[in-house]
């Protein structure tokens, strides 16, 4: 290695002219960028000095947008999801409605009555936004926001019976995404963990044993989420075990997770368990989560009695879990959706679960149409669509499916995730396919130009 040859490397400004960092100017900033440049260049001096040959400028200019796009650009990003998984966990759970995403820039935009009470001109409480709506939506008596519904459970069950004992059949002690265990959180709130029954069957009388043993404050049933229960198993019904409760002096709490505010049965699926169902069957308290099968933002969900839920709104706990005034702003405005019998048009989740099979024949044809004129040839081919997000586990939608043509489909799927933006798609019977269910109408254009461009390149 000569000094020569690190001399011919390019100064930090004569790189920053090169066009590959000056059109990223404009997302990125300077200041970044030159942060980008000067790590391209340290890089370079370190390989010169292992002995390979200086890179040209325009090959370090490449270097340093690769590095500020996958290194110092902001982590989270908007993806296409051509998974055909409606509410992907993964992928930030549900899109959101045009109403929804209106009233939150409304909210963010300036100062709003989030704890003004207008009306008399003082101090009000953030706890009164949506409930009126959720108690309209649900029958319930009461309603109280939090942040997930993780915090939901563990609020209600602290609130309720901290120090005491809570029985849950053995069958419903679930760990869902991200280690989120039902026997974890009810230790964490103070509760007793009482089981009863066995994994696969639990009866009345099991209840009734320990129930008759006293120092029970509540009976918790939790919604399986994402597995189902079959062959030989047992599990006694929502309804009994209200009849229990009220025999015993001791409430029903449901978690029910995924919080359908529609049948899903409706829609060509099983049935998911509705919050309405819940509260009719006379669970005193019903937790769900705002961003899974309700469409709207993360939210944790607790409607119920009066007598139970506003006690849980003057704990400590409940100012730790708060949602924000964005949350709150989205929560009403995708409340209002359903209240105006709007939700399968306006709601994405439920636009995606409800397209019929030849909408999105028609899409998939359309995307091979546009596709093959580029000179690719993709096939349509039939598939299923998954709702995901602990809801409806093995339930499964027709679809129809883009299978493109690749050599290397994970190779291509990696090229897909690498771009601007991320394309994030499915290998099946090693190939890889595009779900049309899960792509929004605005996005179809950049996605097919992302997959001719990547497709191209194999």
């Amino acid at each position: 290695m000569s000094t020569r040859e690190l001399r011919r490397l390019p100064s930090v400004d004569r790189l920053l002219g090169e066009p590959a960092l000056q059109k990223l100017a404009p997302r990125y900033g300077h200041r970044l960028i030159v942060r980008a440049a000067r790590e391209a260049l340290a890089r370079a001096r370190e390989e010169i000095r292992d002995g390979a040959e200086p890179p040209d400028r325009e090959a370090l200019a490449v270097r340093a947008a690769t590095y500020l796009q996958n290194d110092l650009a902001p982590m989270l990003r908007p993806v296409i999801n051509t998974t055909g998984v409606v509410i992907h966990t993964n992928l930030g759970r549900a899109p959101l409605s045009r109403a929804t995403i209106a009233a939150m820039e409304a909210a963010a935009r300036g100062y709003s009555n989030l704890e003004y009470d207008l009306p008399a001109g003082h101090r009000g409480h953030r706890t009164v936004h949506a409930e009126q709506l959720l108690c309209e939506l649900t029958g319930a008596e009461s309603a109280l926001v939090v942040n997930n519904n993780a915090g939901a459970v563990l609020l209600a069950l602290g609130g309720l019976a901290a120090g005491r004992g809570v029985l849950i059949s053995r069958g419903q002690l679930v760990e869902i995404g991200g280690g989120f265990r039902v026997p974890d959180v009810m230790r964490e709130s103070g509760a007793q963990l009482v089981e009863v029954g066995t994994t696969n069957r639990t009866h009345r009388h099991d209840y009734e044993w320990a129930l008759a043993a006293g120092g029970v404050a509540l009976i918790l049933r939790a919604h399986h989420s994402n597995f189902r229960l079959i062959g030989f198993a047992t599990e006694v019904e929502l309804e009994e075990l209200v009849e229990l409760g009220r025999a015993y002096g001791v409430p029903v709490m449901d978690d029910l997770g995924s919080g359908a505010l529609l049948d899903t049965a409706a829609f060509g699926l099983g049935h998911e368990p509705t919050v309405q169902e819940s509260v009719a069957a006379g669970a005193a308290v019903v937790c769900f989560s705002g961003d899974k099968l309700l469409g709207g933002p993360q939210a944790g969900i607790i409607v119920g009695q009066a007598a139970l839920v506003e006690p849980l709104k003057q704990d400590p706990l409940a100012r730790a879990l708060r949602p924000d005034k964005l949350c709150l702003a989205g929560l009403q405005a995708t409340l209002m959706h359903y209240l105006k019998d709007e939700a399968t048009e306006q709601v994405p989740v439920w636009r995606m679960l409800a397209t019929p099979l030849e909408e999105l024949n028609r899409r998939a044809k359309r995307w091979q149409r546009r596709l093959r004129r580029a000179g690719i040839e993709a096939q349509v081919i039939d598939g299923r669509s998954a709702v995901g997000g602990g809801s409806l586990p093995g339930e499964t939608l027709p679809t129809k499916l883009l299978a493109l043509p690749a050599a290397d489909p994970d190779r291509l799927a990696a090229a897909l995730r690498g771009g601007d933006p991320p394309v994030i798609a499915r290998i099946e019977d090693d190939r890889l396919v595009l779900d049309p269910r899960t792509v929004l109408p605005e996005e179809e254009g950049t996605l097919l130009e992302r997959v001719r461009d990547e497709t191209m390149r194999q």
